[in-house]
């Protein structure tokens, strides 16, 4: 039996955090801080962990690894899986988390940040990667929202369960487009703009072009001269 249980984002769109439970045992899908609107939610890990065996990465933004910090002071013991790129993230991200939220205790913060390197898995994209204790299989793919942010397909009792994480547009600098999954059973999407229609990124270049090219022809302050005059 598969299950998906929430524990984050689902009065908002922070502190995401989702369980995808197989019979006795499952993963965790980000651990995020509750912010904004949301911040004043307690980041005490209050649910069970006794039976979570690993905790899946989709990227380093807050409000998907915030309490993460929480969650290994509830006594998490797995390990922490995530894309390369988010491995080497990750710490830099937390310490600086920490330091602001957390505590000042620089001791203190060292050796949190020395307990979740020694958890972190880095996992290449588009590559399987068993659970272990679980009936749960994972693989992570380019999401294109950040460096390193992924989509996560799960696999459990021949059924594919897929976390987005927070998806990226196309036509991103840098990054690498996302692809849509090869197939789905069950789909948890993020919705933070679900109500709202962008416009695209090679208009957004136009616009930016047409600013730059606008401010050149502006007037400077007096005294000086417009190139061209």
């Amino acid at each position: 039996m598969v299950q998906v249980l929430h524990h984050g984002a689902v009065k908002g769109v922070t502190g995401s955090c989702h369980e995808l439970r197989a019979d006795n045992a499952g993963i965790l899908i980000d651990c995020g801080l509750f912010q904004g609107a949301e911040a004043g939610a307690s980041p005490a890990i209050d649910f069970d962990i006794g039976h979570i065996r690993a905790l899946v990465v989709t990227h380093v933004h807050i409000d998907h690894v915030g309490r993460l910090p929480y969650l290994l002071g509830a006594g998490f013991t797995g390990p922490i899986y995530c894309s390369q790129p988010s491995a080497l993230l990750l710490p830099a991200m937390l310490e600086d988390a920490l330091g602001i939220g957390f505590t000042r205790d620089k001791a203190l913060v060292r050796r949190v940040l020395a307990l979740l390197e020694s958890r972190l898995v880095p996992l290449p994209y588009g590559q399987w990667q068993p659970v272990p204790d679980c009936a749960v299989r994972i693989r992570l793919q380019r999401a294109g929202h950040i460096l390193g942010s992924a989509y996560v397909e799960c696999e459990a009792w021949h059924k594919r369960v897929v976390f987005s994480g927070d998806l990226g547009a196309p036509h991103s600098p840098l990054l690498v487009a996302p692809r849509p999954p090869e197939a789905c059973d069950l789909l948890v999407l993020e919705s933070t703009y679900g109500d709202k229609n962008h416009e695209s990124r090679q208009h957004r270049r136009l616009r930016l072009k047409e600013a730059i090219e606008q401010g050149k022809i502006m007037k400077k302050p007096y005294g000086t001269r417009l190139s061209g005059c």
